[in-house]
């Protein structure tokens, strides 16, 4: 008889209770990334608009054109991910469908404009202490490539909801590396760090699939390993002769 007890105790969530459950973690997820991109960009960004600070990039330069068109549909990512996680919750599913159109084309806004601008700044010379401009051009390039495949497999897999709600959080985590590299002490300890804070959501995740579900989803299995993977190849290939032949034609065009 205990041993039935203890079963039903560590038993998966019937399908019902995991969808509450669902909710407040998705919920929770979008506001914990939203905080964290408010943090990682307000004292670089968002308040040099109030307290009249200097208004330039992290490395120093001004803030363009391109890099406001970047800042704004990174923020309207963010507020576009925390309202259809909001819409899911209140089962305003035929509105969060509808938004979805819109989320796509902000999607594709984004990999345009944060390829032009992670071009742009590395033909400034821009990039953190110490690392080649070209080098460092690998790594917003990466987040770009991997953002568009999520989103675009999340999109062709939209009538899946159990793995379109996984890629699309994939699709968020590939890009939260930026405003955690720009948080208090992190940039100094390099990119396993900040990429290690975004990897969280992944990890997050998946704990949560093994103790709702009783296993982890296949997308959290092949999409996280392969945003995991990326990191090290970026950082591998970065520094080739031909990766710098790649990134001198793009700074040049």
């Amino acid at each position: 008889m205990a041993v039935v007890i203890d079963h039903a105790r560590v038993a998966p969530a019937s399908p019902r209770s995991a969808g509450r459950h669902d909710r407040l973690f998705y919920g929770g997820i979008a506001i914990a990334a939203a905080v964290t991109t408010l943090a990682g960009f307000a004292p670089t960004y968002y308040l040099r608009f109030l307290d009249g600070g200097p208004r330039a990039t992290m490395s120093g330069g001004p803030f363009s054109t391109l890099v406001h068109a970047h800042g704004a549909l990174f923020t309207a990512w963010v507020l576009l991910f925390i309202t259809q996680t909001a819409l899911i919750s209140s089962r305003r599913v035929a509105v969060h469908r509808k938004l979805g159109v819109f989320g796509a084309i902000l999607a594709a806004l984004m990999v345009v404009a944060g390829v032009l601008a992670g071009i742009e700044l590395a033909r400034r010379g821009a990039a953190p202490p110490g690392i080649d401009p070209l080098s460092f051009l690998a790594i917003p390039l990466g987040d770009m490539v991997m953002f568009a495949g999520f989103v675009t497999t999340a999109l062709l897999w939209r009538r899946d909801k159990e793995s379109h709600k996984r890629l699309m959080l994939l699709a968020y985590a590939s890009i939260l590396a930026a405003p955690a590299a720009r948080l208090p002490g992190i940039l100094p300890l390099g990119p396993l760090a900040f990429y290690g804070i975004a990897l969280l959501v992944v990890v997050a995740g998946a704990i949560y699939d093994h103790v709702s579900r009783g296993r982890i989803h296949n997308v959290y299995r092949w999409g996280g390993g392969l945003l995991l993977l990326s990191v090290p190849v970026r950082l591998a290939i970065s520094g080739t002769s031909a990766w710098h032949a790649v990134a001198r034609f793009l700074v040049a065009s």
